[in-house]
């Protein structure tokens, strides 16, 4: 698909049926299990704490849609992540040093879209070159390293960012000097998985915290050459919601460091693996970690 009528289409769907109620908190996400969770987490969550009708704008595509979204005022918050801010948005050099690169897209943000950056929910989700587990064992590799003498064979799977992302397909492609058999693959990254299991691609950009990884047999191979950087999730919030709700920054500072890496795979697993419904997810989770006078059993929607 090109990427133009991609991004033009998703943009109408924004545009349409986006009336919003008077002191409604609305939340948005990206189109893959990851962010429709975190995405219920924050509607949950903000929704009780602020005493605020809460409503999501959820699969809004990539990170250029959901930018446009909070800068047009469509949404109100969305969880982005550090490396991706850095490069894909304010398209900088960046390091492979976490706090640095929070600090850089915290001041960037500020200064250039007066949007505010929370304090990090806790996780690393960086990009993660996968394989089928069987494949790996043939070839022996488990860096990417080693993939170079292989990718001539093989088709490798992305999302429509990941070619042209300062992070993304050409950068590693250098760093690692891989060649594939045809150009990748471009679908959307809720295909991903279903493309490699059935063998209609061999190697994907995926997510660390994926839970199809492990539920799937499938091997990450190792960024030896750290070539990606640190892509920590962080709220992304619209000043005039910490303005009309003050309670939205305790609310934030409360998630905060609360979702480690291994809880959202398992979030993930439970939604993509045993096909259980994100908003149960997300308040099993909300109701497993924050105490019992700061979260009702039923959230305010």
């Amino acid at each position: 698909m090109d990427r133009r009528l991609f991004l033009a289409g998703t943009l109408a769907l924004i545009a349409s049926g986006c009336a919003r109620k008077r002191n409604e908190i609305i939340v948005g996400s990206k189109n893959f299990t990851e962010q429709l969770i975190l995405g219920e987490i924050l509607k949950q969550y903000l929704g009780q704490t602020c005493s605020a009708p809460t409503d999501g704008r959820f699969y809004l595509g990539g990170t250029y849609i959901c930018q446009q979204a909070m800068l047009s005022g469509r949404i109100d918050t969305y969880v982005e992540y550090t490396g991706t801010a850095v490069a894909a948005v304010l398209k900088e050099k960046f390091s492979n040093d976490r706090a640095e690169v929070y600090e850089q897209m915290k001041t960037g943000y500020k200064q250039r879209f007066k949007l505010d950056v929370l304090p990090p929910l806790g996780f690393n989700n960086s990009f993660a070159m996968i394989v089928r587990g069987d494949d790996a064992s043939r070839m022996r590799i488990d860096k990417l390293s080693e993939l170079g003498r292989y990718a001539p064979e093989m088709l490798l799977g992305v999302g429509y960012e990941f070619l042209e992302r300062a992070d993304g397909f050409p950068g590693l492609a250098r760093t690692y000097g891989l060649k594939f058999r045809k150009a990748p693959v471009v679908m959307d990254l809720g295909l991903l998985y279903n493309a490699l299991e059935h063998k209609s691609v061999d190697i994907i950009a995926g997510n660390n915290t994926d839970g199809l990884i492990e539920a799937l047999g499938l091997v990450v191979l190792e960024d030896d050459k750290h070539y990606f950087p640190p892509y920590d999730a962080v709220p992304v919030a619209r000043p005039e919601l910490l303005h009309r709700f003050p309670a939205a920054e305790t609310a934030f500072s409360a998630l905060a460091g609360k979702i480690s890496a291994d809880a959202m795979r398992k979030m993930n697993y439970d939604v993509d693996g045993r096909k259980q419904d994100a908003s149960e997810v997300a308040k099993r989770f909300l109701q497993g970690i924050l105490p019992t006078e700061a979260w009702r059993l039923e959230p305010r929607l």
